[in-house]
C-alpha cells in the first residue's frame, strides 16, 4: 500500500469535539484584549502562567494516562484544543514541546521512575521541554550529530552543541540526540537520547535573535556536563528510530497548518468591511480555503493513525512540507493585496500582523525539517527513489 492510500478521511470522534466549545469560551475571555501581532506569535510565544491554567483546565496531556496525570483521552481530543488554541492565537510556546512530543517519547521509550517523574509535571503545566536534534553542520542531517555522551562510573559525559533549539533559555529539560558510540561517519548507528537538566554545571544556553526580534531560537553548548545513569531514554544506541518516530508528533500536527492563521483572519476581518472586499479578494480567500481544507483532512487522517498506535513518518512528512508552503502564501499573497489598496484605509494592527508573520515566515519551511529533506523522505516513501 502507498503512502497516499495509507491515508483516508477521518471524522473527529463526536466526544473529543465536544471540547471545542469549553476550550472557545475559554480563550475568547483570556485572549480578548491580546492584539493580533502578540497572537500571531502564538505557539513560538511563552507564557508559563497561561501554561500552567491550561494544566488546571486539564488540556495538557490529553492524551497520557490518567496514572501520570494525563486526560486518558485520544489524540483527537488533543488535536481539537490545539487546533483552537492556534486559531485564537494563544501564547503556547512554553509547554508545547513538551506536552506535543517529549511525554508521548518517554511514556513510549522511558522507564517507569522517568514516566513517574517527567509526565505528571508536563501534564501540570510546570515542567517544560525543549528538543536538541540540529546541530552546526548537522541541521536537518541529523544522522551527521556529533554530540557525545561518554559512559563514566557517574553516568554519562556529555560535550558538544545544539542550535536552532526553541525555548532552551526557558525549557528546564532538553531531550537531545547524542552519539553514545562510533563517529559521525557510521551515520545512524551509535545514536542515542539523553534527557538533560538544563540547571546543570556546564550547560551554557544563548538566545539567538531572529529577524522579527524575538528570542525564541538558542544554541546550547555542553562543557563536561555529567550526567546521571538513568539521563539515557529507551535503548542506547536505538535513538534513529526513536526521534524518527518522534517527529511524526512534530509534523503532523495543526501547527504545521496555521501559523500564519491569525493574519488570515485578521486580514478576512479587514476585507469584509464597506468597500474592502474585491474580487481578486474573494479569490485570494478561496485560494486559501482551497488548500487548507484538503489538508488539515490530511494532518487528522495522520492523527488517525498515531492513535492506531502507528509511525506514520511519511505522511507527516507530506503534511509538514505542504502545510507550510500554505502558511508562506498566506503573508505574500495578503501583502499583495493590501500593497494595492489606499495605505491610510489598511488597520495598523493588520499591517503590524503582516509585518511579523512576512519576517518569519521563511523559517516554516525550515523548522521540523527543510523542505528538500522533506521531499527526499517523501519521494522514497513513495517508491519513486
Amino acid at each position: 500500500m502507498s503512502t497516499l492510500d495509507s491515508l483516508s478521511l477521518t471524522a473527529i470522534p463526536p466526544e473529543d469535539e465536544a471540547l471545542r466549545g469549553p476550550v472557545r469560551a475559554f480563550l475568547a475571555q483570556a485572549m480578548k484584549s491580546v492584539p493580533a501581532p502578540v497572537r500571531a506569535r502564538s505557539w513560538s510565544g511563552y507564557d508559563s502562567n497561561f501554561s500552567r491554567e491550561l494544566g488546571r483546565q486539564g488540556w495538557l496531556g490529553l492524551t497520557l494516562p490518567k496514572e501520570y496525570g494525563g486526560g486518558g483521552r485520544s489524540p483527537f481530543a488533543r488535536y481539537v484544543v490545539v487546533e483552537e488554541f492556534l486559531n485564537w492565537g494563544a501564547p503556547v510556546g512554553s509547554h508545547w514541546i513538551a506536552d506535543r512530543q517529549s511525554a508521548p517519547l518517554i511514556l513510549k521509550y522511558g522507564t517507569e521512575a522517568q514516566k513517574r517523574r517527567y509526565i505528571p509535571p508536563i501534564c501540570r503545566g510546570e515542567s517544560f521541554f525543549c528538543i536538541g536534534m540540529s546541530e552546526p553542520n548537522a541541521g536537518s542531517d541529523l544522522a551527521s550529530v556529533k554530540t557525545r555522551a561518554t559512559r563514566t562510573g557517574a553516568g554519562w559525559l556529555l560535550n558538544g552543541q545544539k542550535i536552532w533549539t526553541t525555548n532552551a533559555h526557558h525549557s528546564h529539560f532538553m531531550i537531545a540526540l547524542v552519539r553514545t558510540s562510533g563517529s559521525a561517519e557510521d551515520r545512524q548507528q551509535g545514536l542515542s537520547q539523553v534527557i538533560v537538566d538544563l540547571k546543570l554545571p556546564g550547560v551554557t544556553v544563548r538566545p539567538i535573535e531572529d529577524l522579527a526580534g524575538d528570542s525564541h531560537f538558542c544554541e546550547v553548548f555542553f562543557d563536561n556536563v555529567q550526567l546521571a545513569g538513568d539521563a539515557l531514554i529507551g535503548a542506547e544506541g536505538k535513538g534513529w528510530e526513536q526521534v524518527t518516530a518522534e517527529l511524526a508528533f512534530e509534523r503532523s500536527g495543526p501547527e504545521r497548518l496555521y501559523s500564519s492563521i491569525v493574519l488570515f483572519d485578521e486580514w478576512l476581518a479587514y476585507i469584509r468591511t464597506d468597500r474592502a472586499l474585491t474580487a481578486e479578494s474573494l479569490r485570494l480567500a478561496g485560494k486559501v480555503m482551497a488548500h487548507l481544507a484538503p489538508l488539515r483532512a490530511m494532518s487528522i487522517a495522520v492523527t488517525a493513525r498515531l492513535a492506531a498506535g502507528e509511525s506514520p513518518v511519511v505522511e507527516a512528512a507530506l503534511v509538514k512540507d505542504l502545510g507550510t508552503a500554505v502558511e508562506q502564501l498566506i503573508p505574500a499573497a495578503i501583502a499583495d493585496d493590501l500593497f494595492g489598496r489606499d495605505a491610510q484605509r489598511v488597520p495598523l494592527e493588520l499591517l503590524q500582523t503582516l509585518n511579523y508573520v512576512t519576517q518569519v515566515a521563511p523559517s516554516f519551511s525550515l523548522r521540523g525539517g527543510t523542505r528538500d529533506i522533506l521531499r527526499g523522505m517523501i519521494a522514497r516513501g513513495l517508491g519513486l527513489r
